[in-house]
């Protein structure tokens, strides 16, 4: 654990609950097997009569409720949102539990249901996947844990891979050329270091090092020392940070790793997450000019304002996974297509347009999500790339 003074822990705790619930739906401990292969499930429909759609939420798990019924609130103004498409919605109660999903999902499925959409805990949609796999029905879950990812199952969080993609494209339009990542050894920290070095190598990018660092005080100094040195000693022209912008490590870093004489302005500094969400953040030396990515926020204020005033409060940060997947589902419908709800239809190249801008499934049932890449820049947050509009211009 973090040696944190008390006044501090209790300036974080705000931010810090917004990220315990996104990472609901995010990295899981337990490795998953991907049910593999891709292929073109899915059960042939009639456009022209209502779609049953099966949602699964976790309405009675105490530490997931309020989640639940924003994204099912999120589905059902989706659906008022729709035209050409008439959507029977369905919720079913996974209570969180992985075995309940299941049974959830084939319950769904024996009353009738064409797509499932959900669970939110990637343990629980991995169970939803395999339950509904022998009726060829497809999953459209809110995990982000693209080990999951495949066969019947699509994840609609936004990944690792496709941030670290948008972002080291970015660098490489800037003529960056090698890297240093900062990961933390954990599980997401894991993660993120693999995106980024696949993103690396897919971009042309040289990794000169990767630093992880153990979560204490005295495990984030070594670390901050390592990277600063491995930068001097490397050439490197970027330092790429996994850590989350409301862990308490980040500003350490932030704070840290220009004061072992890796300044900004001698070295790009680029976050795998938001630095928005920490405003508290644009001082510190690290922050100026560091790029980071995040969706189209016009679309994803236009979104939230829609959701308050038909539900009267905001939408949980998740509610728009929700919207997204029956978006998809009715763009689809919408068009008349028997197939609309095959995994061949799902995967079109055109994707669709999101609560955050245009997003795609792919084969290999991940995502991928338009994003802008911003900056910090006299302390304020500046959009230097926006999110492109659609999946045939730059930026992807």
């Amino acid at each position: 654990m973090f040696a944190v003074l008390p006044p501090i822990r209790k300036a974080l705790r705000p931010a810090i609950g917004l990220v315990a619930a996104l990472m609901l739906a995010a990295c899981d401990p337990t490795a998953m097997t991907g049910m593999g292969g891709g292929g073109n499930s899915g059960p042939k429909i009639d456009p022209a009569k209502p779609i049953q759609v099966a949602l699964l939420v976790p309405k009675s798990d105490p530490a997931a409720g309020p989640v639940a019924l924003s994204l099912e609130q999120a589905a059902r103004l989706a659906i008022s949102e729709l035209k050409g498409a008439t959507i029977d919605l369905r919720v079913y109660d996974t209570a969180g539990a992985p075995a309940t999903a299941a049974a959830q999902a084939q319950r769904a499925i024996d009353d009738g249901a064409k797509i499932i959409l959900g669970p939110l805990r990637a343990e629980s949609v991995n169970e939803a996947g395999r339950a509904a796999a022998d009726d060829s029905v497809n999953v459209l879950g809110f995990s982000n844990n693209p080990s999951i990812a495949g066969g019947n199952v699509f994840i609609l969080g936004p990944t690792f891979n496709n941030t670290a993609n948008r972002l080291m494209a970015h660098a490489r339009s800037q003529g960056k050329k090698s890297i240093v990542i900062v990961y933390s050894n954990d599980v997401p920290g894991q993660f993120g270091r693999s995106a980024i070095e696949l993103a690396a190598s897919a971009n042309g990018i040289r990794v000169v090092s990767a630093e992880g660092y153990s979560l204490s005080v005295e495990g984030v100094t070594a670390t901050a020392q390592a990277a600063a040195a491995a930068v001097q000693s490397g050439a490197a022209d970027t330092i790429f940070i996994t850590t989350d912008a409301t862990n308490a490590a980040m500003p350490m870093l932030l704070n840290q790793l220009p004061s072992n004489g890796i300044a900004p302005d001698q070295v790009q500094y680029v976050g795998l997450t938001r630095l928005d969400v920490r405003p508290d953040l644009f001082s510190l030396p690290g922050a100026n000019g560091a790029w980071f990515a995040l969706p189209d926020q016009t679309r994803q204020n236009a979104f939230n304002q829609r959701y308050s005033a038909a539900f009267g409060s905001a939408p949980h940060p998740l509610a728009g996974l929700a919207y997204d997947g029956l978006s998809a589902i009715g763009a689809l419908a919408g068009q008349g297509r028997g197939d609309a709800l095959t995994a061949k239809a799902l995967t079109r190249g055109t994707g669709f347009t999101g609560t955050g801008g245009v997003f795609r499934l792919k084969a290999d049932g991940t995502n991928e999500r338009a994003l802008s890449v911003a900056t910090i820049k006299d302390n304020q947050m500046v959009i230097l790339d926006p999110a492109p509009s659609s999946f045939s211009g730059a930026g992807f």
